[in-house]
C-alpha cells in the first residue's frame, strides 16, 4: 500500500554549526555590555535575584552547621545559571530587533520558553547539581573529617592542614570536570530552547557539537565564567550582581554566533 507523500513526515533540517573563535567570545562579552547598559535595570534585577539567593542558601548552610557546602554551592553557580539567565536572553532578543524591554514581555517569554523542554533541561541541571553538592560532602568528609562543624574552623582546616590543601586540589579538580561537562552540555542548548522549539536531547547535542568544534573559543568562553564565578564568590556574591547578566547576555551572542538561524521547511 503506498503513502502520500503529502502526508509523509517531512525530515527536520540539520544544525548549522559556525566557526566560533576567541574574538567572538571578546565581542559578545562587549554586546553582553552593551546589552547590560542599555537594559541596566532589568539585567540587574536578575543578578541582584541570584546574589540574594545565594546570600540565602549560604546563611542558612551555616545555620545548619554545613559550612563545608558553602564554597561548592558558590562554585556550583555554573550549573544553575543558564536556567535563570533565560530572561536575560529575551532583553537581549528584544534590543536586538529594537523591542521595548517591558517585564511583562520578559515574563510572557518565559512562560512560553518553559511551556517547551526547558523544564526538562533545567531537570538534567538540578540533577546535576544535586550529585555535586552529594560529591563535595563525601570529599569533605574523607579529607577532613567530622570536625568542621563552622565556617571558620573550616576555612582554617583548609588553608593550614595538609589535608586541607589535599581537598581543595582534589575537590576543585572534580569540580572543574563536572562544570567543563555541564557546561558542553548547557552553553548553547538553554538559548536554543529559549529561541527555538526543538526538543531537550537535540539541543544538548548542539550544545556539545559546538564544544568539540570550537574547542580553543569555548574552553576560553568556560574559563571567563570559572574566573568571574569566583571573583564572585570571593566578594561575598555581591559581583554576581554585575557579572550574572553580563554572563547572560554574553551567552546570548554567542548562541547566535555558533548557530546558524532555523531554516524554515517549505509549506507542503
Amino acid at each position: 500500500m503506498s503513502i502520500d507523500n503529502a502526508e509523509a513526515p517531512q525530515r527536520a533540517p540539520s544544525i548549522e554549526i559556525r566557526t566560533v573563535t576567541v574574538n567572538n567570545i571578546l565581542e559578545a562579552l562587549a554586546a553582553g555590555m552593551r546589552d547590560l547598559r542599555a537594559g541596566f535595570s532589568h539585567s540587574i534585577a536578575f543578578g541582584a535575584f541570584i546574589a540574594t539567593g545565594g546570600w540565602i542558601l549560604v546563611l542558612l548552610l551555616i545555620k545548619a552547621h554545613l559550612p563545608y557546602l558553602v564554597y561548592p554551592l558558590a562554585m556550583a553557580f555554573a550549573l544553575i545559571a543558564p536556567f535563570i539567565a533565560t530572561g536575560l536572553y529575551e532583553i537581549s532578543r528584544r534590543l536586538q530587533v529594537g523591542e521595548a524591554v517591558r517585564w511583562s514581555g520578559i515574563a510572557a517569554s518565559i512562560r512560553a520558553a518553559s511551556g517547551r523542554d526547558m523544564g526538562w533541561m533545567a531537570l538534567v541541571t538540578s540533577f546535576t547539581f544535586v550529585i555535586w553538592m552529594d560529591i563535595a560532602a563525601i570529599l569533605t568528609f574523607g579529607f577532613l573529617g567530622l570536625s568542621a562543624t563552622s565556617f571558620t574552623a573550616f576555612v582554617s582546616m583548609v588553608f593550614s592542614t595538609s589535608e586541607g590543601f589535599a581537598f581543595l586540589i582534589v575537590g576543585n579538580t572534580v569540580g572543574a570536570a563536572i562544570a567543563l561537562a555541564v557546561f558542553s552540555l548547557t552553553v548553547i542548548s538553554f538559548p536554543m530552547l529559549f529561541d527555538r522549539d526543538v526538543d531537550f536531547v537535540t539541543a544538548m547535542i548542539t550544545s556539545v557539537r559546538t564544544v568539540l568544534a570550537n574547542p580553543r573559543a569555548m574552553l576560553t568562553w568556560f574559563a571567563i565564567i570559572g574566573f568571574l564565578s569566583a571573583l564572585s564568590f570571593l566578594s561575598l556574591f555581591v559581583g554576581l550582581v554585575f557579572f550574572f547578566p553580563l554572563l547572560g547576555h554574553a551567552s546570548w551572542h554567542i548562541y547566535r554566533r555558533a548557530v546558524a538561524p532555523a531554516v524554515r521547511l517549505p509549506s507542503a
